[in-house]
C-alpha cells in the first residue's frame, strides 16, 4: 500500500472550500452534473475548446514505463472482509495502490473481484467512469455493475445477483490521480490532468498490476465503461496496441472495447442532445426551430445567437434527471426507500457516499487516507471540475477507425431514456464512420421481451438496452449483463 503525504501547500487550498466538502452531491461534485459542466464551459466563449487541443492518442514511439517491485503485494492487497457485506461472499475482492509515478508520488486506487465461478476461465475486463474526473469505485463498483450494493442505511451492503463479475473478473480503477483515493504527493499533478496523461498512467497502472497478478498476463483483456469514457478507452486501447507492435510482443492482451453511452465527438453530441429533447418532447417547436436557425454543429464555433437559444432550450426541459428522462429524482436520502433492489434507488449515490466515507471501509479497501481529512467524493475535487482539464480531441473517431482496423472487438452501446449523451448522439458518429452493414437492425430479447436493438457493422457494433439511461448497468442490471456477456462471447445478444 502506497503512503499519501499531505503538503502544506495543498491543505491550505483545502480549507479555503472546507465550507463545501461536507456536502456530498454539490452542483458540479457529482456524476450527474460533470460531463455536463464540461460541456457548458465548452460553449462559453467563441470557440468549442478554448485551449483545448486535437492530439493523437498515441506517438507511435515507446517509452519505457515504470515498473516497481510487486513481490507479496496480491496479498497484501486481499480483502478480507467488506463491513456490512452479505453472507456467502464466494469469491476473492482486492484493493490498494500501484504507483505510477514513483518520483511525483502518484499512485492510482484500484478494486478487483474475481469471479466466483471457474476464475481462471474467465476473462480479464477493466472498468472505466467518465466525468472527466469520476470514481469508478463510487458509481462503477458499488452503483452500477459490482457485485454489491448499498443499502440506504450507508453501513451495509446487499448482493448485486446481476454482477459483471459473473462472467468475468473486473478491475475498477479510479483514475486519474485525484479521483477517489488516488492521489500524487505533487500537488501540480492535478493541474495537469487531461486525456494524454490519463491515458498514460492507466498504461502504466496496467503493466505493474500484471506484474502484481501475473496469472492474467496472458488472459483476454477487455475494457469497458460509459460517458467520457468515450476519450479513456479509445486512447488507452490506441496506445496498448501501438506498444505491442512497437515492443513486437502482446504486453496487454487487448481483444475488445465496449463503451456505454460514449462521448466521442463534441459536434454531433451537441446536435444529438437537442434532437433527442424535441424528439422526446422536452422542449418546444419554437426552441427547436430557433436552435435549427442559429447553431451549425460544425466548425466548433458556436456564435452568440446560438448559444441563446440552446440556453433557452436548456430552460424550458425543467428540473429532470438529465441521464434519464423519465426517473425520478432524489427528493431525501435520509429517509428509506422501499425499492426493490431491482429498481433504481436514485439516492443510491449518498448511501454510497456515505459508506466509502466510514473510517472502517476506507481501512478494510487499504485507502491509505493519512493525513486526507476531507471526505471521498464520487467526482473529484481537483481533477476534471468546471473545465479543469488540459487536453481532449475534439473527436475519437480517428481513433475508433484505428481500433476498428485493428481487428478488436469493438462495441457501442446506448441506453435509449439518456439525454446528455443520446443514442442519436452515437448514432450519428457511426454515420460519420461510414461503415458497411454486416448485420441489419433488429431487437433482442430477454426473458421474452426486447432488451433492446442491435447491427452489426463491419468492424463494429450497435447495441441498445431499452429502458436505460446514462448508467446503464444501473437502470437495466439483467440487460446489460445479457449484452456485455454476448459482447465477451463474440457474439450479438440472443434473437430469442
Amino acid at each position: 500500500m502506497e503512503p499519501r503525504r499531505m503538503t502544506t501547500t495543498f491543505l491550505i487550498l483545502l480549507s479555503f472550500s472546507s465550507c463545501l466538502l461536507a456536502l456530498p452531491n454539490i452542483e458540479g461534485y457529482d456524476e450527474m452534473n460533470r460531463l455536463r459542466e464540461l460541456m457548458k464551459s465548452q460553449r462559453s466563449s467563441s470557440t468549442l475548446h478554448h485551449g483545448l487541443q486535437t492530439h493523437p492518442a498515441s506517438k507511435k514511439t515507446y517509452s519505457p514505463v515504470y515498473v516497481g517491485p510487486q513481490n507479496g503485494q496480491m496479498e497484501a492487497d486481499k480483502i478480507d472482509e467488506l463491513p456490512g457485506q452479505p453472507e456467502g461472499v464466494n469469491f476473492d475482492q482486492y484493493a490498494g495502490y500501484v504507483t505510477v509515478d514513483p518520483e511525483a508520488g502518484r499512485a492510482l486506487f484500484y478494486y478487483f473481484v474475481e469471479s466466483p465461478q471457474d476464475p481462471s476461465t474467465k476473462p480479464l475486463v477493466l472498468w472505466l467512469n467518465g466525468g472527466p474526473g469520476c470514481s469508478s469505485l463510487g458509481a462503477g463498483a458499488m452503483v452500477e455493475l459490482g457485485p454489491f450494493g448499498v443499502n440506504s442505511d450507508g453501513r451495509t451492503l446487499y448482493a448485486n445477483i446481476h454482477a459483471w463479475n459473473i462472467v468475468a473478473n473486473v478491475i475498477f480503477l479510479e483514475s486519474p490521480a485525484g479521483v477517489g483515493f488516488s492521489y500524487s504527493n505533487t500537488t501540480t499533478d492535478y493541474e495537469l490532468s487531461g486525456d494524454k496523461r490519463t491515458a498514460e498512467d492507466s498504461y502504466t497502472f496496467l503493466v505493474n498490476w500484471l506484474e502484481r497478478f501475473p496469472q492474467y498476463k496472458t488472459r483476454d483483456f477487455y475494457m469497458t465503461g460509459e460517458s467520457y469514457a468515450g476519450h479513456y478507452i479509445p486512447e488507452l486501447a490506441s496506445l496498448i496496441l501501438a506498444n505491442n507492435k512497437i515492443m513486437n510482443r502482446t504486453a496487454i492482451n487487448l481483444k475488445g472495447v465496449a463503451i456505454g453511452n460514449a462521448y466521442i465527438d463534441d459536434d454531433t453530441n451537441t446536435r444529438a442532445t437537442y434532437d433527442y429533447y424535441w424528439t422526446h418532447a422536452l422542449i418546444s417547436d419554437e426552441a427547436y426551430k430557433e436552435i435549427r436557425s442559429k447553431c451549425t454543429f460544425s466548425g466548433q464555433s458556436y456564435t452568440p445567437g446560438c448559444v441563446s437559444a440552446l440556453t433557452a432550450a436548456d430552460a424550458e426541459v425543467g428540473n429532470i434527471d438529465y441521464y434519464d428522462i423519465y426517473a425520478p429524482l432524489c427528493k431525501d436520502p435520509s429517509k428509506t426507500t422501499h425499492l426493490t433492489k431491482l429498481e433504481v434507488d436514485p439516492c443510491a449515490g449518498s448511501y454510497t457516499w456515505s459508506y466509502l466515507n466510514l473510517p472502517e471501509v476506507q481501512k478494510a479497501l487499504h485507502a491509505n487516507v493519512t493525513g486526507l481529512w476531507y471526505p471521498w467524493s464520487r467526482c473529484s475535487r481537483f481533477v476534471g471540475f468546471r473545465g479543469n482539464w488540459t487536453d481532449a480531441p475534439d473527436t475519437l473517431l480517428p481513433t475508433i477507425k484505428e481500433l476498428i482496423s485493428s481487428g478488436i472487438s469493438v462495441w457501442l452501446y446506448s441506453g435509449d431514456q439518456d439525454s446528455v449523451v443520446p443514442v442519436t448522439s452515437t448514432r450519428y458518429s457511426i454515420d460519420m464512420l461510414g461503415l458497411g452493414i454486416e448485420s441489419s437492425w433488429r431487437p433482442w430479447y430477454i426473458d421474452g421481451e426486447v432488451g433492446g436493438y442491435v447491427v452489426g457493422y463491419k468492424g463494429l457494433t450497435f447495441a441498445t438496452v431499452r429502458g436505460a439511461g446514462h448508467m446503464v448497468p444501473s437502470y437495466q442490471p439483467e440487460r446489460s449483463l445479457t449484452m456485455i456477456s454476448s459482447f465477451l462471447e463474440g457474439k450479438l445478444p440472443p434473437l430469442v
